[in-house]
C-alpha cells in the first residue's frame, strides 16, 4: 500500500509539472514586401516552414537544421530564446553591372535564436525566399551535418542537372524528371528548377564561403533533400594526369572552423529559392547577388570586356604566311584581330606553359613579348593555368604575372566544391585582387556569391557551353533557352558563344578542330545580348571573324555589362526576347527553339525621338544553310512594332541608336 501511494504521489507531481516540461508549438509569419509571398514558421521540437505565393503552396512543412560539434541534444530541450525582425529597402550600385546599374534590395527578415547558440535567419523578397544558419559558439567548431528537406505537395517536374560524382565540372543537361522518379540515389548540382504548374522555383545557394557546396537528391516522392561533400583530408592526382584527382580520405564532418569572437559568430551559406509566376522574371532575378557577402576591395580597376579565345577553334588560322599554333606569331595575330575590332582581351589557353610549372614557358612562346605587343595595341592578355599547379606556387606565380603585365588568369579543372576547394576559390580571388588580376574560373562549380565580394572574379564556367560542340551533338537551341532561366540566375556564365560556322541539326557534324554551332548565325549573335558574362568570349578563329566582317563588327560593339535589362517575352526552352540598354543605345536579342517561329513586339521602352535600328535576321535559306542571314537598317521610334521570322534554331539581334 505504501508503495502504491508513493507511485501515486510521484505521478501527481509529474502531472502537475507537465505544462512546464512540454515545449508548445510556436508559429511565426513573414510576408514579402508586396504581400504575395507568405512564409509560415512552426517550431515544435524542430523547425518547419511553409511558403505560399498567393494561394499556391510552394513548400509545405519543409525542415532545416544544423548539427555542430556532434551535438545530439534532446530536441525537446532546444527552444527559441529570442525573435528579431527587420526590413530593408535600398538601392545597390554594383561595379560590374551584369544586368543593370542599380539593384533593388527589398526584403523582410526574421531571425530565430535558439538556446544552443544557433540562429536561423529567413528573408522574404518579392522575387523569392532564402534562409541561413548562424552559430555563436567559439573555439573549434565542426559542422557534422546540415539537414534540408524541401517538401512539395504534388508530383512536380524538375529540370534536374543529374551528376555522377562530387568530382564534376558541373556541366550538365537539365533533364525533365518528375519528383517521384528522383530516388535518393540520384543527385544533382545546383541550380535546378522545379515547375509547379506554371510557377517556377529555382533552388540555388549563395554566400558560399569556407563551407561545402549544396547538392540535391531525391528524398520522398514529393521531396528533395540536401547532400554535401564531406571535408577532404587527402587527395592526389590520378596516375598520368595533371588535372584529375582521386579523393583518398574524407573527414566524417562537412567543415571545420575556428571562431574567435562570440559576438561575430559564423554565418553559413544562404539556401536560395527564386520564385516566379512568369518565366521572364527568372531572367532578371538578382537574389544570388543580393544575398552575397559585401564588397571587399576597391574594384575601380576591374574592366569588363570581350576576349578572343584560342582553344575552341584550335588556333585554326588560315591565310597567313606563318605556321599557326601555340607560338608568339599566332598570338600577335590574335592581338591584331582584337585591336581591329576594339576587343579588350585575348587569352592564352592551354599549351603556353609546361603543365607541371606555370612559369616554365614552352620554347615557341614569349609571354612578355606578347603582353607588351598587346599593350601597344590596347589589348590585354589573360593567362590560362591549371589550379593544382598554380596552387603549388600561387603567390610567386601571381607576382610574376603581375610583373609581366598580364590582365588576369583563367583557372581550370578544380572540379570540386568541398570546404577546402571553396576556400581555394576565395584565396585565388583575394591574391589576384591584390595584384589587380581578373579571374575566370573554369572546371568550376556555379557562381555562389564570390563575385560580389571580389568583382575581379568576373565570370566563370560551370555550364554546358559551346565547347561541347567539339565532341557532342546535344547543345541544341532548347538547351540554350534553358540555361538563362536556371544557370544564369546564379551568376555570369562563360558559355563562350560566337560560332561563325553554323548548321541546322540535320547537317551538324562533330569536328574537334573545326567546330560549328547547331544553330543559325543570328542565334549565335543574339547570345551576346541574351547571355550574361562581363568577360565574354569570341570562340571562333580570327580568320573566320575577319572573313565574316559584318557579323564580327556587330558583335564587337555589344557591351558585356548593362545599365538596364527588360525582358519583352520569354518562355523556358521556347524563346527569349531581351532588350538591354548601355548608355544611349539599346540592344535586342531574340533566341528561338528548334521550330520555325514568328514574333511581334513593340519598342515602347524607347525614349522620345527618332532612332536608327540595324538588325541581323535569319536569312530566307537559314532553315537549310544556317549561316545565312540578312541585315536591315531602318528608322524606329517608341511607336514602332517589330515583326520577325525565325528559322528553326534561329535568332534575331539589333542595335538601336539615336
Amino acid at each position: 500500500m505504501k508503495y502504491f501511494f508513493r507511485k501515486l504521489s510521484l505521478l501527481l507531481a509529474l502531472t502537475s509539472s507537465l505544462p512546464f516540461m512540454l515545449v508548445h508549438a510556436e508559429s511565426y509569419k513573414l510576408d514579402s514586401p508586396n504581400g504575395k509571398l507568405k512564409l509560415e514558421l512552426t517550431f515544435d521540437k524542430q523547425l518547419s516552414y511553409s511558403l505560399k505565393v498567393g494561394e499556391q503552396s510552394i513548400f509545405k512543412n519543409s525542415t532545416a537544421s544544423l548539427t555542430v560539434n556532434g551535438s545530439n541534444e534532446n530536441l525537446t530541450v532546444k527552444r527559441i530564446v529570442s525573435v528579431k525582425r527587420d526590413s530593408v529597402n535600398r538601392i545597390l550600385l554594383p561595379h560590374v553591372q551584369q544586368k543593370s546599374k542599380e539593384v533593388v534590395e527589398h526584403y523582410n527578415e526574421i531571425t530565430l535564436e535558439y538556446s544552443n547558440q544557433q540562429s536561423i535567419i529567413f528573408r522574404v523578397f518579392n522575387e523569392g525566399m532564402a534562409y541561413r544558419f548562424r552559430t555563436t559558439q567559439v573555439g573549434n567548431v565542426e559542422v557534422n551535418s546540415e539537414h534540408a528537406q524541401f517538401r512539395f505537395l504534388d508530383n512536380h517536374q524538375v529540370l534536374f542537372p543529374e551528376e555522377e560524382s562530387f568530382i564534376s565540372h558541373n556541366e550538365r543537361l537539365y533533364l525533365p524528371i518528375p519528383l517521384d522518379k528522383i530516388s535518393n540515389k540520384k543527385f544533382a548540382s545546383l541550380p535546378l528548377l522545379v515547375d509547379l504548374s506554371g510557377t517556377k522555383v529555382v533552388i540555388t545557394e549563395t554566400g558560399l564561403r569556407d563551407y561545402p557546396g549544396m547538392w540535391l537528391k531525391g528524398s520522398s516522392s514529393h521531396s528533395l533533400s540536401a547532400v554535401f561533400p564531406k571535408h577532404v583530408i587527402k587527395s592526389e592526382l590520378k596516375k598520368d594526369s595533371d588535372r584529375n584527382e582521386n579523393i583518398i580520405q574524407r573527414a566524417p564532418y562537412l567543415s571545420t572552423h575556428h571562431i574567435k569572437k562570440e559576438q561575430e559568430g559564423r554565418h553559413f551559406p544562404w539556401r536560395v529559392f527564386a520564385i516566379s509566376q512568369n518565366d521572364a522574371e527568372l531572367l532578371t532575378n538578382q537574389l544570388s547577388y543580393l544575398l552575397a557577402d559585401e564588397l571587399a576591395i576597391d574594384p575601380s580597376w576591374v574592366k569588363p570586356g570581350k576576349v578572343a579565345w584560342d582553344w575552341w577553334n584550335a588556333n585554326n588560322i588560315h591565310g597567313v604566311d606563318f605556321k599557326a599554333g601555340i607560338n608568339t606569331q599566332t598570338y600577335k595575330y590574335y592581338i591584331d584581330f582584337a585591336a581591329k575590332y576594339g576587343i579588350e582581351y585575348i587569352v592564352l589557353d592551354e599549351g603556353w606553359h609546361h603543365l607541371d610549372n606555370v612559369l616554365n614557358i614552352v620554347p615557341d612562346i614569349n609571354v612578355k613579348e606578347i603582353i607588351d605587343y598587346g599593350k601597344s595595341k590596347n589589348v590585354d592578355v589573360i593567362l590560362w593555368v591549371i589550379w593544382k599547379t598554380l596552387d603549388q606556387q600561387l603567390e610567386f606565380a601571381l607576382d610574376e604575372f603581375e610583373k609581366w603585365g598580364a590582365a588576369g588568369i583563367k583557372v581550370d579543372f578544380m572540379q570540386r566544391d568541398d570546404q577546402a576547394m571553396v576556400n581555394y576559390y576565395w584565396k585565388v580571388a583575394e591574391q589576384a585582387a591584390i595584384r589587380h588580376l581578373l579571374v575566370d574560373f573554369h572546371g568550376s562549380y556555379k557562381p555562389a556569391g564570390l563575385r560580389r565580394t571580389y568583382p575581379n572574379v568576373i565570370t566563370r564556367e560551370g555550364v554546358r557551353g559551346l565547347e561541347h560542340n567539339k565532341w557532342a551533338d546535344y547543345i541544341t537551341a532548347e538547351h540554350n533557352l534553358t540555361l538563362p532561366f536556371i544557370r544564369q540566375l546564379a551568376g555570369p556564365m562563360d558559355y563562350t558563344p560566337g560560332a561563325m560556322i553554323n548548321s541546322q541539326p540535320e547537317n551538324f557534324e562533330i569536328i574537334f578542330n573545326r567546330p560549328m554551332s547547331k544553330t543559325t548565325r543570328a542565334h549565335q549573335m543574339a547570345m551576346y545580348v541574351v547571355f550574361e558574362s562581363p568577360l565574354q568570349m569570341l570562340a571562333d578563329t580570327p580568320s573566320n571573324y575577319l572573313k565574316e566582317h559584318e557579323s564580327t563588327e556587330f558583335i564587337s560593339k555589344v557591351p558585356t555589362v548593362w545599365d538596364e535589362t527588360i525582358i519583352l517575352s520569354a518562355k523556358l526552352s521556347d524563346h527569349i526576347i531581351t532588350a538591354r540598354k548601355s548608355g544611349e543605345d539599346w540592344f535586342i536579342g531574340v533566341m528561338g527553339n528548334s521550330k520555325k517561329r514568328e514574333f511581334t513586339f513593340d519598342l515602347s521602352f524607347l525614349g522620345k525621338g527618332d532612332f536608327s535600328m540595324k538588325s541581323f535576321a535569319d536569312g530566307v535559306n537559314a532553315d537549310k544553310y544556317a549561316s545565312d542571314y540578312q541585315t536591315k537598317t531602318q528608322k524606329v521610334s517608341v511607336t514602332t512594332k517589330i515583326k520577325i521570322n525565325l528559322a528553326p534554331s534561329g535568332g534575331w539581334v539589333a542595335r538601336i541608336s539615336k
